[in-house]
C-alpha cells in the first residue's frame, strides 16, 4: 500500500527488482524448510456476506471479438536488445465497436535452441506498474533455463505506461499532493486533505475522461487473453507479483481452461472489501516495522534506541515533530510527516533498504530530511527532474473502479481510525485516511469483492512471505484455498514477494514448476 491517497498500491518497482534480483544459478535442490508462523490477521476478516466466485467467461471467443484475436504482432527492435509491438483491444468489451485502445508489449525471445515452451508473461504489480519497464530491468537476471525455454513478455496494462496511460496532475501539483497532511488534527487539515483528493480526481476526469471507466482489472485480464492468442499460445503462462497476483487470479477465474503455468507471488485476497484490505495491509506494514526495529536495535548504528519499544516510541516522536515542523532538505522542498511515513514504508518492501532507512532516520533526528525524502520520492518513482510516471494515476483509477470506496467521507474515515490503529499502531491512522480518496472518484466502481475458484484450471502456485509488508501472508493462504488447484508455497522471511530474492528454496521450486510443470506440494515451506 502506498503512503499516498491511492488505496492499496501493490507493486515491485523495477529498481527494487533489479537491486534484489538473484535468479540465475538458483539451486534446484531447494533449501532448509521451516514451519511458517501462523498469521495474526484472519483472512476471513471483511468477507462480505454472500461473496461469490468470479464467474468464468464462455469458452468460445465471441464473434464480435474475432478481429482482435486475429491480429498479427509486428515485433520491432527496441530498448537495447528487446522487441516491442502494439496491438488493439476494445475500449469496452460489452460494446466492441465503440472504440479501441492501443497496448504496448515487449519481449525477450527465448535464448535456447530446443523447442520453446511458449511465452511467459510478467507483471510487477501496482496497479500502475509498467510491465514493459519491469521486463527490461529484470529479464537478464532470470534463470538460464527459464530464459532458454520461454519468450519473456511484458505488456503494460490499459491505462499504464505505454498503453494509453491515464493522466492526471502535473509535477508541481503531484509534489503538493505527496506532501499534504494525511493525519488531520482539525477541521482545516481535514478540509485540506479532502481538497487534495478532490483535485486529484478532477484532474484525472479532465485529462482522461470516459476512459476512466474502462481500466478495471477484469478488462486488463481480458486484454491478456487477446495477447495470449496473438503470441500463438494455447495456454497463458504467467508470473505476477503483488497486484499482478490479482490480475493473474482474475485471468484464471475468467479463463480457467486457458491457464498454463501460473505463479502468483505476494498474493492479494480478492475476497476482501476495501476496508478490510486496507486495514490488513496496515497490519502487514506493522509486522514489517517490528522486524526492522528488532534488527535495528541490534546494530551499533541504530538511531532509535536499544529496544524495540524505544524504536517505536522514537518513530512516533519523529512523526509528531514533522507534523508540526517539516524538516529542511537539500532542495526547496521540505520533508513533511506524510513523506516521512512514505519513506519508512518504502524501506519495508526490501531488507536491503534497511541500512538506508537507519541512516535516513538518523539524519532526520538530526534535523535534516533529505534522505527520507529521497526514499519517499523513490516510492513514487519521482525522477530527478521532478517529473512523475503515471503510476499513481493508474493506481487510483484501477483501485477506485475495482472496489467500492471504503468511506463516503471524512467522518467515516475518522471513525475507522481506532480499528486501523489497533491493527497498526504506527501506520494505522495514516492508512485509514489514505483510504478516503476513492470517495471523490468521478466514476462509479464496476467491481466488488469476490472469490476466485478457477475450476478446472491447471495447478496455480501461490507464493506467500510470512512478514510481507504489502500483501500479508494470510492473503496468500486465502487465495490458495479459494483456488481449486491452488498450491501454497511459503517463504518464512521478510520483504515484499519471494521469488528471485536470494532464497534458493523458493527459486528452485518455482523454476522446476515453470520448466517441468512440477508444482510444489501444498504446504511446502522455505526458510530464510
Amino acid at each position: 500500500m502506498r503512503a499516498a491517497r491511492p488505496t492499496r498500491l501493490l507493486r515491485l518497482s523495477a529498481a527494487l527488482a533489479v537491486a534484489g534480483l538473484v535468479l540465475s544459478g538458483c539451486s534446484s535442490s531447494g533449501g532448509a524448510t521451516a514451519p511458517a508462523p501462523s498469521s495474526s490477521s484472519s483472512s476471513s476478516d471483511g468477507l462480505r456476506a454472500g461473496v461469490t466466485p468470479l464467474a468464468p467467461l464462455p469458452a468460445e471467443t465471441p464473434a464480435a471479438l474475432a478481429a482482435y484475436y486475429g491480429q498479427k504482432l509486428g515485433w520491432q527492435p527496441c530498448d537495447d536488445g528487446f522487441e516491442c509491438a502494439t496491438f488493439k483491444v476494445p475500449l469496452d468489451y460489452d460494446h466492441p465497436g465503440s472504440g479501441d485502445l492501443s497496448l504496448t508489449a515487449a519481449r525477450k525471445p527465448a535464448s535456447g535452441t530446443a523447442p520453446r515452451l511458449g511465452s511467459l508473461l510478467l507483471n510487477p504489480g501496482g496497479p500502475g506498474g509498467s510491465a514493459v519497464e519491469y521486463l527490461e530491468a529484470v529479464a537478464k537476471g532470470y534463470d538460464s533455463g527459464v530464459l532458454a525455454a520461454y519468450d519473456l513478455v511484458g505488456v503494460d496494462p490499459r491505462g499504464v505506461g505505454r498503453s494509453s496511460p491515464v493522466t492526471c496532475l502535473g509535477s508541481d501539483r503531484m509534489d503538493a499532493y505527496t506532501a499534504v497532511d494525511i493525519t488531520p488534527d482539525d477541521q482545516a487539515e481535514t478540509d485540506a486533505l479532502v481538497a487534495a483528493d478532490k483535485e486529484f480526481a478532477a484532474a484525472c476526469q479532465q485529462k482522461s475522461g470516459a476512459f476512466l471507466g474502462h481500466v478495471s482489472t477484469v478488462e486488463s485480464a481480458r486484454d491478456m487473453d487477446v495477447l495470449r492468442a496473438l503470441l500463438g499460445d494455447d495456454k497463458l503462462h504467467y508470473l505476477g507479483k503483488s497486484y499482478g497476483t490479482f490480475l493473474g487470479a482474475t485471468y484464471a477465474g475468467l479463463f480457467p481452461g486457458r491457464v498454463g503455468r501460473m505463479v502468483l507471488d505476494g498474493a492479494m485476497d480478492p475476497a476482501l472489501d476495501s476496508t478490510a484490505g486496507n486495514k490488513a495491509q496496515a497490519g502487514g506494514f506493522e509486522t514489517a516495522w517490528s522486524a526492522f526495529a528488532k534488527d535495528c536495535v541490534s546494530r551499533d548504528d541504530c538511531p532509535l534506541g536499544s529496544t524495540e519499544q524505544q524504536a517505536g516510541q522514537q518513530l512516533d516522536a519523529l512523526f509528531k515533530q514533522l507534523d508540526a515542523h517539516p524538516l529542511p532538505t537539500d532542495s526547496a522542498r521540505k520533508l513533511t510527516e506524510s513523506q516521512a511515513t512514505t519513506g519508512v514504508i518504502q524501506a519495508m518492501y526490501a531488507e536491503f533498504l534497511w541500512p538506508q532507512l537507519r541512516a535516513a532516520l538518523a539524519s532526520a533526528k538530526g534535523g535534516e530530511g533529505s534522505a527520507l525524502l529521497r526514499l519517499s520520492d523513490s516510492y513514487y518513482e519521482r525522477a530527478a527532474d521532478g517529473t512523475y510516471p503515471n503510476l499513481m494515476f493508474a493506481n487510483m483509477a484501477v483501485n477506485c473502479l475495482d472496489l467500492p470506496a471504503p468511506f463516503s467521507g471524512p467522518e467515516e474515515a475518522r471513525q475507522a481510525v481506532p480499528a486501523f490503529e489497533s491493527a497498526s499502531p504506527h501506520f494505522g491512522r495514516d492508512m485509514a485516511w489514505m483510504a478516503l480518496a476513492c470517495a471523490y472518484w468521478p466514476v462509479k466502481p464496476t467491481g466488488a469483492a469476490h472469490t476466485v475458484r478457477a475450476a478446472g484450471s491447471a495447478p496455480i502456485v501461490v507464493v506467500g512471505t510470512t512478514r510481507d509488508p504489502a500483501t500479508p501472508y494470510a492473503w496468500a493462504q486465502s487465495l490458495a484455498t479459494q483456488l481449486e488447484a491452488g498450491r501454497l508455497l511459503t517463504y518464512d522471511g521478510d520483504g515484499h514477494t519471494a521469488y528471485g530474492r536470494h532464497n534458493a528454496c523458493v527459486d528452485g521450486a518455482v523454476n522446476r514448476y515453470l520448466l517441468g510443470g512440477d508444482a510444489p506440494a501444498t504446504g511446502t515451506r522455505c526458510a530464510k
